[in-house]
């Protein structure tokens, strides 16, 4: 049956609301909801790794992986996009994939997404411990750990909007960050700042623009796609959105344009400024920020004081990763609870419009898994953050395949696309490619060890431990469940 432009307009407060329980909260405006993507994504990931990505593939190399990675975010979140407007439900990804593909992948895409965001809390708390040792080396790296993760389930266990407004100034700290580097970086290109300009020698030297070809490029679009993880956090925060039929569309346009702009345009920068065969890229990493490439930039300009400013800076990217990372695991296992995929007294929801025993859950999770980096020097935390690494590109796959079915069935219903508040442009196409990407994202995450003189199987063992966890539960759960593929006409495009 064609839905109605009366059916559009239903009251989506109303969305969350299942009887006998309290609803969750609409209390995020657009601009929480574009600072929330940009806050989950924006990080070490460009203002650490970015070198070491620079070094592998050469300037031209990063940028091509960064715009590829970038066409292949935009088809997913305009494919979100186009879903959470039409059903704004928190913790969307199961939902939809439950509703338009079958239950069991709804199952694993959603325990998969909550492990994910679960692991991610666990290493930003062991980020920060290292960040900190840059300024009082001789405090135990547990103290700053546990501080920061008191913090992260205080701003989550409060109010959603609690949440939104940190952050939104936890975003906006990165993003003015970006914009002082991209200005004195293009003022240092035209000789304005730091001396002499280098013109167009680091991209023409040696290897450069494209060291390593297309397998360098191959091996760095991994670690870029990962970079860009956080942006689907939009569509988890559809259902506690003050107005998501507007506000989720108009986060979305924002925040890809935005996030290109400021990966593209950095890395451009930094390609000019600093050679792809500096030793120093190599050894950018997060206990050794006096390396960064952003630090490099600045040191290079005359401000003296770049290292412990990006420091500070980095300290709050791992705090909003880990907040951001807190909020997306305890939305989608409440909605994992509401649907009895997950214990039932996970629905609990306080009096701030917060689901409590999620978030209390995810945060012992969090720290357990933080532990495990203090004892047997690591190994458990290696295998748990290398699974973590590939659960991201199996979470965008689950869109890209859930939304080529939503439109399927959407049309094979007889609705028509004009009643839809948000229209995802490029289908089948976008879909199609976004699937291409993450599908060699996920097999490609270690090519390299079948390439060697001897297989190295330890490596792929460690590399793709996240993806038969995956299809365990996918398996598991449609054995147990005996659920089929949800028909084209009998998908519900209900709010409940």
């Amino acid at each position: 049956m064609q839905n109605s432009p009366l059916a559009n307009q239903i009251d989506v407060q109303a969305v969350q609301t299942v009887s006998g329980e309290k609803p969750l909260e609409r209390k995020l405006k657009t601009r929480h909801l574009s600072m929330i993507a940009i806050g989950g994504t924006i990080g070490t990931g460009l203002f650490v790794a970015s070198g070491s990505i620079i070094n592998t593939a050469g300037p031209g190399g990063a940028i091509a992986a960064y715009l590829i990675a970038g066409i292949m975010v935009y088809f997913l979140m305009t494919s979100l996009s186009e879903m959470a407007a039409l059903i704004p439900i928190t913790g969307s990804f199961s939902t939809y994939t439950s509703k338009f593909v079958d239950p069991a992948l709804g199952f694993a895409v959603g325990w998969n997404y909550w492990y994910n965001n679960a692991i991610v809390v666990a290493l930003e708390l062991a980020a920060s411990a290292l960040i900190m040792k840059y300024w009082l080396p001789s405090v135990p790296g547990i103290v700053w750990s546990s501080l920061f993760l008191a913090i992260i389930f205080g701003l989550n266990i409060l109010s959603v909007k609690g949440y939104g407004e940190s952050e939104f100034w936890f975003s906006l700290i990165k993003v003015f960050t970006i914009i002082v580097f991209i200005a004195v970086g293009l003022m240092m290109i035209l000789g304005i700042m730091g001396g002499h300009s280098a013109g167009f020698e680091n991209f023409t030297k040696g290897e450069a623009p494209f060291k390593g070809g297309f397998l360098s490029i191959l091996g760095v679009f991994m670690v870029v796609g990962f970079a860009f993880q956080g942006t689907e956090l939009v569509g988890i925060a559809a259902g506690e959105s003050e107005n998501p039929r507007k506000n989720i569309p108009k986060a979305i346009k924002q925040i890809f344009w935005r996030l290109l702009l400021f990966y593209v345009l950095a890395i451009i920068v930094i390609g000019f400024l600093i050679s792809y065969d500096d030793p120093r890229l190599l050894n950018s990493d997060i206990d050794n920020i006096a390396v960064s490439p952003f630090t490099l930039v600045f040191k290079n300009a005359g401000l003296a004081i770049a290292a412990s400013v990006m420091n500070a800076v980095i300290l709050t990217s791992v705090l909003s990763a880990g907040n951001s990372a807190m909020y997306g695991a305890s939305r989608v296992l409440w909605v994992l609870a509401k649907e009895g995929k997950a214990p039932a007294f996970l629905k609990k929801v306080n009096a701030g419009g917060v689901p409590a025993n999620a978030v209390f859950f995810s945060t012992i999770i969090g720290m357990t898994a933080f532990l495990t980096s203090l004892f047997g020097e690591g190994t458990v935390y290696t295998w748990l953050l290398n699974a973590a690494g590939l659960s991201g590109f199996l979470s965008w796959l689950g869109i890209s395949i859930t939304h080529y079915r939503f439109r399927k069935a959407y049309t094979a219903q007889g609705r028509d696309l004009n009643d839809l508040p948000y229209v995802a442009k490029g289908f089948p196409f976008g879909p199609f490619l976004a699937t291409v990407l993450c599908m060699t994202a996920i097999l490609g995450q270690n090519y390299s060890a079948f390439f060697g003189a001897n297989i190295d199987w330890y490596g792929i063992l460690v590399s793709y431990i996240g993806l038969p966890l995956f299809l365990l539960a996918y398996i598991g759960y449609k054995l147990v469940k005996k659920t089929k593929m949800v028909p084209l006409q009998d998908a519900d495009f209900s709010h409940e």
